[in-house]
């Protein structure tokens, strides 16, 4: 069986992954370098099993899935998957359709009509990019003359993705949150993220600790995880006093920090899903 690793920079994730495919008998792994590759539409020929999508860049990673897939190629996580969880707006959508619990999230196209719902909505409220990671130009707005400088920044700032207003309510969640992760229909691990600043990320200093994967966060992480399409991903949950609440859902998780954390092998979790991606078998 011939698998490619789409992939940019080789990080210790992509590593603990190529380990563990180095470990199967009969795999022939193909690296392929998202900045090198070139595709030929309606040409394309490639001679492999399937594709397991590990880019950094997200218009990368959209659109070789979306290239793979029109070339005959299965791939994980698919493409119709990176759509929904690259753009909050679209994965907010998704968990409403399925009925998983989130936070109120408003959406507006203006400053002038952005302005107007956070009023309504009440302070605080956290303002975020529709497409982004890493908890980065994410705002917590606590007052009217915050909301007013970060609205008339994110207008200057032109570009297409900062005119969409996405405007979710704060969750107070006392200093961290849970990260899970999903693989199939099983939530396989959870980690604690905490931190003194309310961006709990690890990619911003969030301290990983291990969670324990309850019925209810298996219940709600496998949900998050079949509204958006299924797969591998990872699912960042709040507990609040209204219950467990979806924040997003990540299609290209990071969890390098996580197998140690939960004594969990990650990545030999995923191998195992792949595998059966790519017999048919899933």
């Amino acid at each position: 069986m011939k698998i490619g690793l789409l992939h940019s920079l080789i990080r210790k994730d992509e590593k603990f992954l190529i380990d563990e495919f180095n470990k199967k008998k009969g795999i022939e792994l193909v690296m392929i370098d998202d900045r090198e590759i070139k595709f030929n539409i309606g040409k394309d020929k490639f001679n492999l099993d399937i594709v397991v999508e590990r880019c950094i860049n997200h218009s990368r990673a959209l659109h070789g899935l979306k290239l793979f897939e029109t070339a005959g190629i299965k791939c994980v996580n698919t493409y119709s998957v990176a759509t929904i969880c690259g753009d909050k707006l679209l994965t907010s959508c998704a968990l409403a359709d399925h009925k998983v619990p989130q936070p109120e999230v408003r959406v507006a196209f203006t400053e002038e009509s952005a302005l107007k719902t956070i009023e309504e909505m009440g302070y605080p409220v956290v303002l975020k990019p529709a497409v982004g990671s890493w908890g980065r130009l994410l705002s917590k707005v606590n007052d009217r003359d915050a909301a007013e400088a970060i609205l008339e920044h994110k207008a200057v700032l032109g570009s297409y993705h900062h005119s969409i207003f996405y405007i979710q309510k704060y969750v107070e969640k006392k200093g961290k949150d849970i990260r899970s992760f999903v693989v199939g229909d099983k939530c396989i691990a959870a980690i604690y993220r905490s931190s003194a600043h309310w961006i709990t990320n690890t990619a911003r200093g969030g301290v990983a600790t291990n969670c324990p994967v309850t019925d209810e966060l298996n219940d709600i992480s496998v949900r998050a995880a079949k509204a958006v399409g299924g797969g591998i991903v990872a699912i960042d949950v709040f507990e609040t006093t209204q219950g467990l609440m979806v924040n997003e859902v990540n299609y290209t998780m990071e969890y390098k920090n996580s197998i140690t954390t939960t004594g969990v092998n990650i990545p030999q979790k995923m191998v195992e899903y792949i595998l059966q991606v790519a017999e048919g078998r899933k």
